[in-house]
């Protein structure tokens, strides 16, 4: 650091503890948990003690520069010995198994995540016995220094986060714009561009012809019937966007490789854009060409009676032209107002759906107002109405029963349906849901979570993100739809043998190093029964989940037996019950595309897990389906028969979580691709997981260190990791995309696809990733 550098920073130091400090300009431990705002006093309480060097109680300005000196600029061997010291509890000089696991269990909280106190015992022995070379019970500086050597780059890279106010803010630099006429942005939007292009085309067409034939009745007229012709296409074709059938039928034909079929949503908003500035020049060109006339000698009507009435008989319907122009343009500012993000996203999606239907008297008002809109509007307006008829007819024919009800971790509604005859679907698909008893008219769409092999029922997992899915989840919450009298097991029993025969349940589970954690109520589930329909039981180890409400445990137990169903259990979040619901669909979205890439990457944030949900079962289902068995020596093996539908050489799937309890309800069907894996690939891994938990801080945090080298060592020598149960480590943090897709890039798997579902935020930050390798790039749309 250059003493500018230095000097600058030292007055950022002196501003900060200023702030900080109180009348005796010294900070007290109170005003240093405060400011340092961690969420284990532990932490706060040691870096308090490690800086105080007088013990007086306080830290004054000069402890502090000194103590800051030393994290910020000094060197790897410094830091280090600053961790020992905060791992030194009783400063001894050692540090004793007691005491690491303190720290552990501090570092644990510090990280939001949770684990029985005989995970944390083994963790802390993982470590210990790790760093304990010499066996004398307690571990040295030399030694914590050679156990940190063994993890390359941390003792380089050692921070404290929460000390964020330590350090002055670094320059925030510009945005570098997207560089639009290179040959990976060519390549990945290519189809985008020539349809904007043709519409730009055709636009510039239509308003030279219009304005070409009114050029004897001047600027203004020319300029309002140009913008007129430019609207008789737009407010026609604008509905041909929304033909969801039709664009799902389209999706499975050679056109999707042509439009981009993906992007109907953006295209419709676009076109939304151009019209209501379209509608406004269109007006402003009306009203000068009035005013002309009004000051007009000739004209026998004045401005108002030009503008407002039907008495200079303007228009083809009784000189309805300017009354119905004017209500044309409020109903579309009013429209435009009410599709905003803000209104969408903020609880009133009924303010956008119902303002949404005025397009049915817009267009009426379009036929009175111009001569020609009828003409443009037929064929779009009959296929218009006819999928709406189609879809009315479909989803109101029969209503569909909800079967059963799973209420998850991080507030997500499972809904079991029963699946409707000749209910054809792909993995990926989504639909339509209305539920009567929590909106009569309301409709919104989810991904359809189960694979198509899934014969009698159909599976959507509901994030509790908005007003009606939050009433949602709070009507199965706070009343069993099954219990209307005492007797509620007898019902529920009653209700599911009337089934035609038990379905199998998804396991909503976590997995510790001895097996998978079940989230429900006290019960034992033999896994052996969650298998794929027509798949032969083939006897083995199975599995036992046990679950209790305070502590998960799970533990493996031998199940060499004739298979039985497994028992159905009951509790406060699972629900037998027979709710009436409609469902329009299905209809098709990018991640169709997935079974046809060559090496697809698929990234799901947080509850955009859903779509990819459905398409890994599916490829679970379909080597379970090319699995064999030899009836003598009970070998198992996969055929190699290629699947003309799947012409997938690699798959990375990459699934971020804010904290622990979202890999809960995903993580039983992750166990079961990682045992076909292990069964089936002998020549590498076809599915690769990636699992990121962005509340875990880095291993490069003092506050976090010990405990991910303890997870590390503790998943080496179990071959599982302790978050999830599974074989691949959770990483603690955001992942770090050029890394990641570098190594995709190096892999050479064929050309790569990118298929994500999550926050816009994040897509945009992957999209620029995908545009600098040359990765083809699918975000989910509906």
């Amino acid at each position: 650091m250059s003493t500018e550098e230095d000097a600058q920073w030292l007055r950022w130091v002196t501003h900060q503890f200023e702030s900080i400090a109180g009348e005796d300009r010294e900070i007290n431990l109170q005003e240093f948990k405060a400011a340092l705002k961690v969420k284990e006093s532990f932490f706060a309480e040691r870096f308090f003690a490690l800086f105080d060097s007088d013990g007086s109680g306080t830290i004054a300005l000069q402890e502090l520069r000194e103590a800051l000196t030393l994290l910020i600029h000094g060197s790897p061997m410094d830091k280090l010995k600053f961790l020992f010291q905060v791992y030194d509890v009783d400063g001894n000089g050692s540090i004793d198994a007691d005491e690491l696991r303190t720290v552990l269990q501090s570092c644990l909280r510090e990280s939001a995540i949770s684990l029985p106190e005989e995970k944390l015992d083994q963790l802390t022995l993982a470590l210990f016995e790790s760093a304990d070379k010499d066996g004398s019970g307690t571990i040295t500086f030399d030694e914590l220094r050679d156990e940190l050597e063994s993890f390359p780059g941390v003792m380089e890279n050692l921070t404290i986060s929460a000390a964020h106010w330590l350090t002055p803010p670094a320059a925030r630099p510009r945005p570098r714009r997207p560089r639009r006429l290179t040959a990976a942005y060519w390549h990945n939007h290519r189809s985008q561009l020539l349809c904007l292009a043709a519409y730009a085309g055709l636009h510039l067409l239509l308003f030279a012809l219009a304005a070409n034939a009114h050029r004897a009745l001047g600027a203004s007229v020319m300029v309002a019937k140009g913008c007129g012709q430019c609207l008789n296409f737009d407010c026609s074709f604008i509905a041909v966007l929304m033909l969801r059938r039709c664009l799902t039928w389209l999706r499975a034909t050679w056109v999707a490789q042509v439009l981009p079929l993906d992007q109907n949503i953006q295209f419709h908003q676009l076109m939304g854009y151009v019209v209501v500035g379209l509608s406004l020049v269109h007006t402003v060109a009306h009203v000068v060409n009035f005013a002309l006339q009004a000051q007009s000698e000739a004209s026998p009507f004045r401005f108002w009676e030009l503008l407002l009435t039907t008495r200079p008989g303007i228009g083809w319907v009784y000189g309805l032209a300017s009354p119905t122009g004017l209500a044309l343009l409020l109903l579309l500012l009013l429209m435009f107002a009410c599709s905003s993000s803000c209104v969408r996203r903020s609880g009133h999606f009924e303010v956008f759906y119902w303002t949404h239907l005025s397009y049915l008297p817009l267009w009426f008002l379009l036929i009175m107002h111009g001569p020609n809109f009828w003409k443009w509007l037929l064929v779009p307006g009959i296929l218009f109405f006819l999928e709406k008829a189609i879809g009315l007819v479909v989803s109101r024919m029969a209503a569909q029963c909800i079967s059963e009800v799973n209420l998850l971790p991080s507030k997500v509604t499972h809904l079991l349906i029963k699946r409707p005859p000749l209910f054809h679907y792909r993995p990926g698909d989504y639909v339509y849901l209305n539920i009567p008893t929590i909106a009569r008219y309301e409709w919104h769409p989810f991904t359809i979570s189960s694979a198509p092999e899934q014969k009698d029922t159909i599976w959507l997992h509901i994030r509790s993100q908005g007003q009606w899915t939050n009433r949602l989840y709070e009507s199965f919450r706070a009343s069993d739809p099954v219990d209307q009298g005492s007797k509620r097991l007898s019902r529920s029993l009653k209700m599911r043998r009337s089934q035609s025969r038990p379905q199998p349940q998804p396991i909503h589970s976590c997995t510790s190093a001895q097996g998978v954690v079940a989230s429900n109520e006290d019960f034992s589930v033999d896994l052996t029964s969650y298998r794929p329909e027509g798949t032969p039981w083939q006897g083995g180890e199975g599995l036992v989940y046990l679950g209790t409400k305070k502590g998960m445990q799970a533990q493996w137990r031998a199940a060499s037996k004739a298979h039985d169903p497994a028992p159905e259990v009951l509790s406060e979040n699972h629900q037998f019950c027979n709710i009436k619901c409609y469902i329009d669909g299905p209809y098709g979205s990018a991640t169709r595309r997935i079974f046809a890439s060559e090496h697809a990457v698929l990234i799901g944030a947080g509850i955009g897990i859903t779509p990819f949900a459905s398409i890994l079962q599916s490829i679970m289902y379909r080597h379970q389906k090319r699995k064999r068995l030899c009836p003598n020596c009970q070998h198992s093996w996969t055929e190699g028969v290629q699947d003309d539908e799947m012409k997938l050489h690699k798959v990375d799937f990459i699934w971020i979580n804010r904290d622990q309890q979202s890999f809960e309800w995903f993580v039983s069907l992750l166990t079961k691709l990682e045992m076909d894996q292990a069964e089936e690939n002998k020549d590498g891994c076809f599915l690769e997981l990636h699992l990121y938990m962005t509340s875990a801080l880095s291993k490069n945090d003092m506050k976090a260190i010990g405990l991910q080298m303890a997870l590390d060592l503790l998943a080496k020598k179990e071959k599982k990791d302790s978050i999830t149960g599974l074989q691949t480590r959770t990483q603690p943090g955001r992942p770090d995309w050029s890394k990641v897709f570098q190594k995709v890039a190096t892999e050479k798997k064929g050309k790569v696809q990118v298929f994500f579902c999550g926050s816009p935020a994040l897509a945009k930050v992957l999209k620029s990733h995908c545009e600098q390798l040359n990765f083809k790039f699918f975000q989910e749309n509906f």
